[in-house]
């Protein structure tokens, strides 16, 4: 009997830590391998089936040439790339803003009810009011450099994450909070030891979530205002009736939405799996 416990007690050997780590790099490639063979079939397919002028619509056999097999493709993989590397780091500062608040506020709404009835409201407004007519007055604010992507991409970040980082912060256990005050723990252990830990999925989900948002609203932004990045190639490409460009500007930005989606998702699932939450994730 003592045997059994001790061999049950030893930490998990490197071979079935590798395996798996295996079997969840595996499912987030799968899954990613999935996600992009339904984009391609769904986007050929609508394409036949609304019968859409070819000198419009390019189709995927389209993009690949103007990127890869034409004389210029070398350039016109420059050009993408270019606005590509704006973009992302455009994004990129509006996740990081618009996540930092919402994990602020998400604490300071677990820990006092008071706070969050005084900024719930302004969350839910900024949320309300239409990015578009958002832009022009922000832009008045900060200019119309970094600073306005980061405030557009923190807005529209912050509600998704919030509301998400708020319920994790609040499920967990009542019992497990009442051990630790009988202890003589305060609120900020409990939160600490508790709360927190038991806010990953929820966490990762916002991560999930905000990411497409960060990019949405960056390049929303470029669009409007700064005029760098895919956003603005994208309204310049449709003004000169550069299709393959535009098409390709949407593959690009698609398929980059798709990997960064899937690493958080492998992420999440290896940070889980090493919390012993995996059960949380389905995994």
């Amino acid at each position: 009997m003592a045997l059994e416990t001790m061999s049950a007690a030893r930490p998990p050997s490197a071979a079935k830590v590798a395996r798996g780590l295996g079997a969840v790099i595996g499912r987030a490639a799968l899954t990613g391998l999935i996600t992009l063979v339904i984009v391609l079939v769904a986007w050929q397919g609508l394409i036949l089936l609304l019968g859409v002028s070819p000198f419009i619509a390019k189709g995927p056999l389209d993009v690949w040439n103007w990127l890869f097999t034409v004389p210029n493709a070398a350039v016109n993989r420059t050009t993408i790339l270019t606005n590509l590397t704006v973009t992302l780091g455009d994004a990129f500062l509006g996740f990081v803003a618009g996540l930092v608040v919402a994990l602020v506020l998400a604490t300071a709404f677990t820990l006092s009810r008071g706070i969050e009835s005084a900024l719930m409201p302004i969350a839910l407004l900024l949320r309300s009011v239409p990015l578009v007519a958002l832009v022009p007055v922000i832009s008045l604010i900060t200019g119309r450099g970094p600073s306005l992507v980061v405030v557009m991409g923190a807005i529209v970040v912050l509600f998704p994450a919030l509301v998400n980082i708020a319920f994790g912060l609040r499920s967990s256990s009542p019992q497990i909070n009442d051990v630790i005050a009988v202890y003589g723990g305060n609120v900020f252990t409990a939160l600490r030891k508790v709360a927190l830990p038991s806010s990953l999925p929820s966490f990762f989900a916002a991560v999930k979530i905000s990411i497409p948002g960060a990019i949405t609203g960056a390049l929303l932004a470029e669009w409007l205002s700064t005029g760098q990045g895919l956003g603005h190639g994208i309204v310049i490409a449709v003004a000169q009736v550069k299709n393959y460009e535009v098409w390709a500007s949407v593959v690009a930005i698609t398929l980059v939405s798709i990997v960064l989606y899937g690493v958080a998702q492998l992420v999440e699932n290896l940070v889980l799996r090493r919390m012993g939450m995996e059960s949380s994730t389905g995994a």
